[in-house]
């Protein structure tokens, strides 16, 4: 259960500022955050069982960023990999609407898309088949529509808002992806899975030996044209991996 945490031209210093934990089975295998070389202006992960990613960056500052819409009960075995949704749009040319308006969304299982450029971000859910623009402010999302108010996403978005006033300084946006402090029973959601399962899946950071938070990515876009994007990948046990630290100017498209 991933969550993403965006503040979206809230910093004066920095328009964009991006917070993320990835979760996923330990043993799916993954590439660690680079420019790609199929696609150079491409920066992000790569799941390598299905060459998609969850999130990512290009050279021209592009970005997008993908989270699976947990409801198990519609889930179809046979539907294509949605990280080949982040992939396309920042391999693409194509601007956010026109991306959206080609997009075969229901041959996915549910998901929530964020879609930005130098101009506007978006956010597209196949599963109410609408999207809408973002006004400036400070959004969560997790496995249910963007800013449902899960726990781990209220005080996500709570922490988000105080490490804005440390930037540029990147670690309070990582002491709160690395948060494994789970909520009472009487606050957890009811996706379908059980309640064991909701107890894990309730921490911003999730630990266990299957299943997990893989990696943890900061994104700051700031307003003098550079990005800056580190990503801190966990192994198994929740111990500290490889990282990975890109800064480097935005060219125009």
């Amino acid at each position: 259960m991933c969550l993403i945490l965006l503040a979206w031209q809230v910093q004066p210093d920095f328009p964009l500022v991006v917070a993320a934990n990835r979760d996923e089975f330990h043993a799916r295998r993954s590439a660690s955050a680079n420019f790609w070389p199929d696609h150079p202006q491409v920066l992000a992960g790569r799941d390598l069982a299905a060459g998609g990613t969850w999130l990512g960056i290009t050279r021209s500052g592009r970005f997008a960023a993908l989270t699976n819409y947990l409801d198990p009960a519609s889930h179809k075995p046979d539907a294509p990999s949605r990280g080949m949704l982040v992939t396309d749009f920042l391999a693409g040319k194509a601007d956010i609407d026109a991306y959206l308006a080609r997009l075969r969304f229901t041959d996915y299982n549910g998901f929530n898309l964020l879609l930005g450029d130098e101009k506007k971000m978006v956010a597209f859910s196949n599963v109410t088949q609408e999207s809408h623009e973002l006004v400036p402010g400070i959004y969560g999302l997790s496995n249910a529509m963007l800013d449902t108010p899960w726990p781990k996403v209220g005080a996500g978005k709570t922490a988000l808002q105080e490490a804005l006033t440390t930037l540029p300084d990147d670690e309070a946006l990582f002491r709160l992806l690395t948060n494994d402090h789970t909520h009472p029973d009487e606050s957890l959601p009811t996706t379908g899975v059980s309640l064991e399962w909701e107890r894990l899946l309730s921490a911003a950071f999730v630990r266990s030996p299957d299943y997990g938070t893989r990696c943890s990515t900061v994104i700051k876009i700031g307003a003098d044209g550079t990005a800056n994007f580190e990503e801190r990948n966990w192994l198994a046990d929740g111990r500290p991996g490889e990282r990975r630290c890109f800064t480097f100017p935005l060219v125009k498209p």
